[in-house]
């Protein structure tokens, strides 16, 4: 009898010495494979870093080298293919008017002569201030279009014409546009009882929006300062063949990014189909 629970107590311990045994196996594992995982989560994060400083480096000498005018492709670039730049500020960054006037400056003494100045609040159109120089009357403007007028605020600034555009403006255009559209279709609805398709093509709206003074000239490059990457709103038929990009935050804006960016446009090539 003794002998018997004397294997039973034995086989009792083997098991659960073999039971512990093969736990702690398990748990030694799993402690080298999440050590080798930190390890490898380490080392990616460090090479990500590294990626990131050598890049801040580069740009950081980038704009310095173009900023000291060292190479000459910066200095002297044609600007005939930018007839108009368009320029979108996020509404929150567009309540520093100094930086606001200082990406003017540089405009103009890069040799851009005409700019859309636009955010979706209408900020600037509220705090900016050209000091001596008086926005023109809504209905007095004339578009780089020839003949069509535009009804958007106009001003000049260190011999750059400047239009201020918000949202307002293109939400007002569209609701004209749509309400011109109305009544010229009823208008000849009148004299055509047997039509019963309505059909609005691009070329309808387009004539609409020139009727109404909201059509304006269409930006050949869209400068975006701002956390995001879109167009906030800014008129869209107005962006059907232009380049946007996007350049970060207003206050870390440079110079040198500037003068890339209307260098890379003046070498892009743009394909407009048939």
């Amino acid at each position: 009898m003794e002998t018997h629970l004397i294997q039973m107590y034995m086989r009792l311990a083997n098991e659960f010495a073999r039971t512990f045994d093969s736990l702690f196996h398990r748990i030694q594992s799993s402690m080298i494979l999440k050590f080798i995982l930190g390890l490898f989560w380490h080392l990616l994060h460090i090479a990500v870093s590294l990626v990131h400083i050598w890049s801040y480096v580069i740009q950081q000498l980038r704009c310095y080298i173009i900023s000291s005018g060292l190479f000459a492709k910066y200095r002297n670039f044609s600007l005939s293919r930018l007839r108009y730049l368009a320029v979108i500020v996020d509404s929150q960054e567009a309540k520093h008017t100094a930086k606001i006037k200082q990406l003017l400056s540089w405009l103009s003494a890069i040799g851009v002569k005409h700019v859309a100045l636009y955010d979706a609040e209408g900020v600037l159109k509220k705090s900016i201030d050209f000091g001596q120089t008086r926005l023109r009357d809504r209905s007095a403007g004339t578009c780089l279009d020839g003949d069509v007028n535009c009804v958007t605020s106009l001003c000049n600034y260190e011999e750059m014409s400047i239009e201020l555009l918000s949202f307002t403006d293109g939400k007002e255009g569209i609701a004209k546009a749509a309400s011109f559209l109305c009544s010229d279709y009823l208008k000849n609805d009148s004299d055509d009882c047997g039509r019963t398709e309505t059909l609005f093509t691009e070329a309808n709206m387009t004539k609409a929006l020139k009727a109404v003074g909201y059509y304006g000239p269409e930006p050949d490059l869209l400068l975006v300062y701002g956390p995001a990457r879109c167009h906030l709103g800014f008129p869209p038929w107005r962006l059907r063949y232009t380049e946007i990009m996007h350049m970060g935050p207003l206050k870390s804006m440079k110079y040198s990014a500037i003068v890339k960016a209307l260098y890379d446009f003046s070498k892009k090539y743009q394909n407009y189909g048939s």
